[in-house]
């Protein structure tokens, strides 16, 4: 069995376990068999999918930087998985809000999304997660085209607008937000200097052929 094999069969299957667990954990908390959801679960439940989702979308956006450095190509075949993990958690996360939070009342999301700013960031987060994830399937984006990669690099401003939705939410302390927006910062510097290195070669080999 090759390293492809190895992936796909073994190592791909293992990790979309483990990507499960903060749900599973969620549900024992829910059912008291791990724990419980404290004195006010819907917070809870919505401050878990939130923060899982910010999670996975700084892992996936890691993915690139973290295959660059090393070299590590079989990397790429986790990024995909972990884009649709990012998409699952907030939409539960934009789920617990809708249903259980605001019990479907139209009025009070409306309200919520013109008068509580982090609550519309939050929500054009999930809607541009919704475009990726709708489009991350081979057939799409081979119809796509070129087209494709200019969609996906909307994945920063969905990161961005994440990141955003938390720290405003948090009304004391602002630490962990400072934590995730420091690592988008590291992983945008480094996608930054990435394609200007990369411009910049592909200028000196238009040069040294004229």
């Amino acid at each position: 069995m090759n390293t492809l094999q190895q992936i796909r069969f073994i190592w791909k299957p293992i990790v979309f376990l483990i990507c499960l667990i903060p749900v599973v954990l969620l549900v024992g908390d829910a059912l008291g068999i791990t724990g419980s959801l404290g004195a006010n679960p819907i917070e809870a439940i919505l401050d878990r999918f939130g923060n899982w989702a910010l999670r996975f979308i700084m892992i996936t956006l890691t993915v690139t930087p973290l295959q660059q450095l090393t070299g590590w190509n079989w990397l790429s075949r986790f990024r995909r998985m972990f884009g649709l993990f990012t998409y699952f958690y907030a939409f539960l996360h934009f789920v617990t809000w809708f249903v259980l939070d605001r019990e479907m009342r139209l009025a009070d999301i409306l309200e919520d999304l013109t008068e509580r700013p982090f609550i519309a960031f939050g929500f054009s987060a999930v809607l541009i997660l919704t475009a990726l994830a709708t489009t991350s399937f081979t057939a799409i984006r081979r119809r796509m085209g070129v087209h494709w990669q200019t969609l996906h690099n909307a994945v920063y401003a969905s990161a961005t607008l994440a990141v955003w939705h938390f720290w405003w939410q948090v009304k004391k302390d602002v630490t962990e937000p400072k934590i995730y927006a420091a690592i988008l910062a590291v992983l945008l510097g480094v996608r930054l200097i990435h394609y200007w290195c990369r411009k910049k070669r592909r200028r000196g080999r238009i040069t040294s052929t004229t």
